[in-house]
């Protein structure tokens, strides 16, 4: 019974590999179908804002899986990247990245005698890609970081289970809760909560630039290892340096009811109709489909293929013995079509799933809300008032102070971060946006009524750029310290 399954084809060099992809795919017997959807940048140029149509839309939601090429979102208008926002609307929320080293692609650690086989798995859904920012003043623009708890459990669960399957002993969580102690402390916390359900695998975490360093010089220490949103897109990128570039870096998104398999390499526009590209990033994340779907000995028998075509130093232009001569793209998959059957001399796959393989596609009805902890008590004990401003420290204390009443007190005022009332130092350099400070002087509870109402009385001399509400649960503060506070 065969298996249909969207299909984009991609921008620039995008339809020329896919077509490379699907055709080592039919000489392979794999049971596929495709409906093929319009999406990417001349759907932009066309006027659908989304980069996709409602069309290709449904059509996705419908068959729960997309294998696309690469897309190219259009600069300076304003619209979102359509790699983003498919990864996002479709709560693809683990992206897993496989790096290893490939016979026939040379590298620095290849020549060094360094085997490299790590799996990155990022975050897919949260962080800055939000794309939540505001101008709060001319000079200030902020961005929301926005880490959760069900999202976090989500992809370290996950990761968890593909260490578990890839036969791994040990993933690290990659973080920098030293520095954001309540996004990543989150996420840090979440990741050793979760590990007490894998007690086969060894738990460890490490700083992000900590990690970055080890990866560059003893990358052969690490199995998988899990990361938020923007700390994983760059180690994975990292990790693709590691292993020849991206053009061997191949890329699932994996979500409970789609799932999106692409190559995350540029559209290369400069080659675009030449018929050099390489297709391998494409193929290698076509083959982690294949094994989602089930296809697992299929997928083995092409991996194998191009295993085996790459160690007989076959290669497109981007890659390989500059003295020999290089393969277009066509020719290249001519190649791993005739070497089906073929297994590499070193490094031969076995037909074993390293994926969850896809359940039932299920439809829902309304969107999933999902809280993790319900029963945590929550206090409201105080709020940090954005606002713009000129004025030195002081001048704005005493304005502030005077908007008080006899139960709140002005505890901090803050510039990017770092207290310059009531202690600071002359040296510290200010922008025309402050953070005011106020909690209840008995340090108890205090109502989003006398909230509002500060921020109302601040208003009256300052420009109100935002308000946070400074909270505890459970007892615990859910806020954070400026430095030197």
């Amino acid at each position: 019974m065969s298996t249909k399954i969207a299909v984009a084809k991609g921008d620039g060099i995008g339809p020329e590999i896919m077509a490379a992809v699907l055709r080592i795919f039919e000489a392979a017997n794999v049971p596929l179908e495709y409906e093929y959807v319009e999406m990417g940048k001349s759907y932009f140029d066309a006027g659908h804002s989304t980069g996709m149509t409602p069309a290709a839309k449904e059509t996705i939601e419908r068959l729960g899986l997309l294998f696309k090429g690469p897309m190219e979102t259009p600069k300076g208008k304003g619209v979102k990247s359509i790699n983003v926002t498919a990864r996002k609307v479709w709560n693809t929320y683990a992206n897993q990245r496989d790096f290893r080293s490939l016979n026939g692609v040379d590298t620095v650690f290849s020549k060094a005698g360094i085997p490299i086989n790590l799996t990155i798995v990022r975050e897919n859904i949260e962080d800055t890609y939000g794309g939540i920012e505001h101008l709060l003043t001319n000079d200030v623009a902020v961005g929301r970081r926005i880490i959760t708890r069900p999202g976090s459990a989500q992809v370290i669960r996950y990761a968890f289970e593909m260490a578990r399957r890839k036969g791994y002993t040990k993933l690290a969580c990659g973080h920098k809760a030293n520095i954001m102690k309540l996004t990543d402390g989150m996420f840090l916390e979440t990741f050793y909560e979760i590990a007490k359900e894998f007690p086969d695998i060894e738990s460890s975490d490490i700083i992000v630039d900590d990690l970055c360093m080890k990866l560059v010089s003893r990358p052969e220490i690490f199995q998988a290892i899990v990361l938020t949103n923007l700390q994983g897109d760059i180690v994975s990128d990292l990790c693709a340096g590691l292993v020849g570039g991206l053009g061997f870096a191949p890329s699932a998104n994996i979500g409970d009811n789609i799932s999106i398999f692409e190559a995350v390499h540029g559209t290369a526009p400069d080659i675009q109709g030449k018929g050099i590209a390489n297709p391998t990033a494409l193929l290698l994340s076509g083959i982690l489909m294949l094994r989602y779907l089930g296809y697992t000995t299929a997928a083995a028998a092409i991996e194998n293929s191009l295993l085996y075509t790459l160690e007989q130093g076959i290669h497109t232009g981007d890659f390989g013995d500059k003295s020999t001569p290089s393969a277009n793209t066509e020719a290249f998959a001519d190649a791993v079509i005739a070497n089906l059957g073929q297994v590499p001399v070193k490094g031969a796959v076995v037909a074993q799933p390293d994926m969850e393989v896809k359940a039932n596609h299920d439809h829902p009805t309304k969107n999933k809300l999902t809280v993790v902890k319900k029963d945590s008590k929550e206090e409201i004990v105080g709020v940090d008032v954005f606002v713009e401003s000129n004025k030195q420290p002081n001048e704005l204390a005493e304005i502030a102070q005077k908007k008080l009443n006899e139960n709140t007190q002005l505890v901090m005022i803050s510039n990017r971060g770092t207290q310059v009332w009531p202690t600071g130092s002359i040296y510290t350099e200010l922008v025309n946006e402050y953070r005011i400070r106020v909690e209840k002087k008995d340090g108890g509870e205090i109502s989003q009524k006398e909230i509002l109402h500060i921020a109302g009385e601040l208003s009256e001399d300052f420009k109100i750029c935002s308000v946070e509400f400074l909270m505890k649960f459970d007892g615990k503060i859910g806020y954070t310290l400026a430095q030197g506070q």
